[in-house]
């Protein structure tokens, strides 16, 4: 095991996902699908074979820069190792080219959960669990990387609570993550959070059981609920058996990607106190009561002037449909409640697209699986915002709360306001090149959100005919690739890789 955790980081991912191949040929067996099961088999070994020889030849080879590679190696996840997941699905699928497998990979990779296959009976039930699975094993990547390799060079979120010229991020006082070296954090974490994650997705997938749900579907969207990837063999929630049950055993699990205190709890007092105590999950709930409630409300309004008899049965189905939807699209997942519709029709009013658009950039914590800009970064721009309105009215006054919050509306907003910023401008950029390849302003804009946020379903649930990622030309497919790992990996970890510093030792 010593020897294997001097492997280059990049030749143990590649170990893993031809490993990861080998899963999807039992239920493949099990249907007597011999064509997915060859696929997978074939691949597997091939894989497992090269990824040996080439850990054979670098397994001497020094890194002279351990935070350097493993950034690199992170950008090489997202780009380069989808060309090898990619094979056995071309071979499964057949009627399919190598260029849409990639980008279902990279999509599944990077928990974006964009399909270019609207036809879920056209794939068999072994590229449904690959195409799960993928997503579940990006996800556990995330956790991981986040905390180990993101962290310590304040990337991802964690420059907003990083104190000045410090290399450790932080979101309270007192919390403070250990500098040291990058593959020993890596074992560490990697260590400390596999079976949490494991567990959770088991927990959840008895749970859909229990629920009534298929094994299939609900294990699918047991790994596709804990990576907020959205990704279903059923079309969504909707299409599976499980009914309302099912959608109460997700909406359950979508508090873990509001927050990492979620997953690092060890139910002591003090984990008591942090939960309640975290910024995100806060904010998160405060966003999931407050968007239901005036969705609600608008809706309520709507049906009472079309009918003096509002029906109680319908708002039930409404609130709860917009409560499900509305924490689903915050996390990134892209679940949408089969009471969605209900809703609409309920009242007579249009799907609110562009709610879940807003959704979908605010995103879910730091160090979670969810995408877009992030809670905290958020949350660091209201209270820079509340200070200012504070300092009109009484420009002498002196800001309180102490040293973190102080930094949270100094610091942190400031590098909190660049990231947007650059979000925004990354958004105008990706528009651009989608409306060269031939698409109109609507469907660019969605289309980018939904990449650059890893929320692949928004294209569905966000505009009224829904949008088709098939329907996309090999152009648009490839600047969708290229937006969804710039979503995932974020700018700041792309500016970070081009810093001239960053390559001189």
């Amino acid at each position: 095991m010593r020897r294997l955790a001097d492997l280059p980081f990049m030749v143990i991912l590649m170990g893993v996902g031809a490993l990861a191949m080998f899963l999807p040929v039992a239920i493949a067996v099990a249907q007597e699908d011999w064509q997915t099961a060859r696929s997978f088999l074939y691949s597997g070994l091939l894989f497992t074979v090269l990824t040996t020889l080439i850990g054979i030849a670098t397994i001497n080879n020094k890194v002279r820069n351990q935070a350097r590679s493993h950034l690199l190696a992170m950008l090489a996840f997202y780009v380069a190792l989808p060309l090898m997941l990619a094979v056995p699905v071309v071979e499964s699928v057949r009627n399919t080219t190598y260029l849409n497998a990639y980008f279902e990979m990279v999509s599944c990779l990077t928990t974006t959960g964009a399909t270019l296959f609207d036809d879920p009976g056209r794939l068999s039930s072994g590229v449904h669990l690959w195409r799960a699975l993928v997503g579940w094993l990006g996800g556990y990547f995330l956790w991981v990387t986040a905390i180990a390799i993101l962290a310590p060079m304040n990337l991802g979120g964690f420059e907003v609570t990083a104190a000045p010229g410090g290399v450790v991020g932080r979101t309270r006082p007192g919390e403070v993550t250990q500098a040291a070296d990058p593959r020993a954090r890596l074992i560490r974490f990697g260590t400390q959070l596999a079976p949490i994650y494991g567990g959770l997705t088991a927990v959840l997938w008895v749970l859909m059981l229990l629920a009534g749900e298929g094994p299939l579907v609900a294990v699918c969207h047991a790994m596709s609920t804990l990576a907020s990837s959205g990704i279903s063999p059923v079309g969504g929630v909707a299409g599976g058996q499980s009914g309302i049950m099912g959608e109460v055993m997700l909406f359950c699990f979508f508090i873990f990607a509001l927050s990492r205190q979620t997953f690092m709890f060890d139910f002591r007092p003090e984990s008591w106190r942090r939960l309640v105590g975290d910024i995100e999950f806060r904010m998160g709930l405060a966003i999931a009561f407050v968007v239901p409630v005036f969705l609600f409300f608008r809706h309520w309004l709507a049906a009472y002037e079309v009918s003096n008899q509002p029906d109680a049965l319908a708002a039930a189905r409404a609130l709860w449909g917009s409560i499900f939807t509305v924490l689903s699209f915050l996390t990134t997942t892209g679940f949408s409640s089969a009471d969605w519709d209900a809703t609409r029709n309920w009242s007579g009013l249009a799907s609110p697209g562009l709610i879940l658009v807003g959704l979908a950039v605010f995103g879910g914590g730091v160090a979670t699986t969810a995408g877009g800009v992030k809670l905290l970064r958020i949350y660091a721009l209201y209270k820079h915002g509340l200070r200012e309105m504070e300092k009109l009215v009484l420009p002498s006054s002196v800001g309180g709360a102490g040293a973190f919050a102080r930094r949270i509306r100094r610091q942190g907003a400031q590098i909190a306001f660049v990231f947007f910023m650059l979000f925004a401008l990354s958004v105008a950029v990706v528009m651009v090149a989608l409306g060269a390849a031939g698409l109109d302003f609507e469907a660019s804009m969605v289309f980018t959100v939904a990449a650059l946020t890893t929320t692949g379903p928004l294209a569905a649930a966000a505009t009224e005919p829904a949008l088709s990622y098939a329907a996309l030309g090999d152009g648009a497919k490839m600047v969708l690739a290229a937006a969804m790992v710039l979503g995932r990996l974020e700018t700041l970890a792309i500016i970070a890789l081009l810093n001239p510093e960053f390559w001189r030792t």
